[in-house]
């Protein structure tokens, strides 16, 4: 017999198994999304999720706390089985995960243990796994602890951004729910537990998280530059004589292994380093590396050799954190 199912959830992580579950067998009696936010100049943030809910005429709730009592007493009326969360954004009370028949499951961007919390998908590439995947599981009080319902693996592009990343994992989520669901339905379902000796964290990653450390090996910048796309986006400054520090998104590099040039003194990292016309190479904790793609603050992003016509580089120039 079909499931009556509660989603949870507010990012885009959620939209695609959100759209997977509206277009199943099971019912979904309402979505549960955070509230509107109002960003700078007083835009309102738009929520896929609730546009969504909204054109499919699911009812959607919006509560601050969604443990509140107010909330508790709105869900306790909708009397789902089952609750999906996915990219909710709010820690669940025990009172709330006691209301649904079945309990509520989660739908998390990493293969747990690895990576449990806010951030798993940048943390991954940050980190320079080869590999990651989707995990659903029964949620408990424990962060991400609960046991595993069903998981997907998939590689990592080496040149892949969490963005991408993110984005592809969302539409691998959509067969996953919906066998786990089938299985929830049936009977069938068999949670196996999380092994907490391998549990490794991804908390939530601040704005100042983007800054480039040069001091780390080309291969580590390469991961991080990749991670912090599209937020908070990877960042340095550019310090010449005589001018004020530019600061500079890097969306792209790539480590050097060619390089033909004598490092000598110039080799402190953040160093420019001499190279070919049109090129942009730096020094590293272990070796150049190449900015391939620069985006000065206000500006489109660029090649490095359109930057370098309209930004001589004078000797001694070099990129530091801040």
């Amino acid at each position: 017999m079909p499931l009556r199912i509660v989603m949870m959830g507010t990012g885009e992580f959620a939209l695609p198994a959100f759209r997977g579950l509206l277009d199943s067998p099971h019912a979904v009696a309402a979505l549960v999304t955070q509230p509107d936010r109002t960003g700078r100049g007083h835009h309102q943030h738009v929520n896929p999720l609730k546009e969504l809910a909204q054109a499919s005429g699911i009812p959607v709730l919006q509560p601050e706390k969604a443990s509140s009592p107010d909330s508790l007493e709105q869900l306790q009326a909708l009397a789902a089985d089952l609750y999906v969360v996915a990219a909710y954004g709010q820690i669940l009370s025990t009172k709330l995960l006691q209301i649904p028949r079945l309990g509520a499951i989660n739908v998390h961007g990493s293969l747990l243990p690895r990576y449990r919390g806010a951030a798993p998908i940048q943390y991954a590439v940050w980190h320079g796994e080869t590999r990651t995947g989707v995990t659903i599981f029964q949620i408990v009080r424990e962060l991400d602890a609960g046991p595993v319902l069903g998981l997907v693996e998939t590689d990592i592009g080496p040149h892949e951004t969490s963005g991408e990343l993110h984005d592809r994992l969302a539409e691998l989520a959509v067969p996953l729910t919906l066998s786990v669901l089938d299985e929830i339905e049936s009977g069938r379902a068999a949670p196996a537990p999380q092994d907490a000796s391998l549990a490794t964290f991804a908390p939530r990653i601040p704005k100042e998280a983007g800054s480039i450390d040069w001091s780390q090996t080309a291969e580590q910048i390469g991961w991080h530059v990749r991670a912090m796309q599209p937020w908070p986006m990877p960042f340095t400054f550019l310090h010449r004589d005589g001018t004020e520090p530019l600061r500079l998104l890097i969306p792209e590099v790539r480590p050097v292994t060619d390089f033909s040039g004598n490092l000598g003194a110039s080799s402190t990292p953040g160093s420019i380093l001499p190279a070919p016309p049109g090129q942009l190479f730096v020094a590293t904790g272990n070796g150049p590396i190449e900015i391939i793609q620069i985006q000065p603050s206000g500006k489109r992003a660029m090649g490095a050799a359109e930057f370098l016509r309209g930004n001589p580089l004078p000797p001694n120039s070099h990129l530091i954190s801040k």
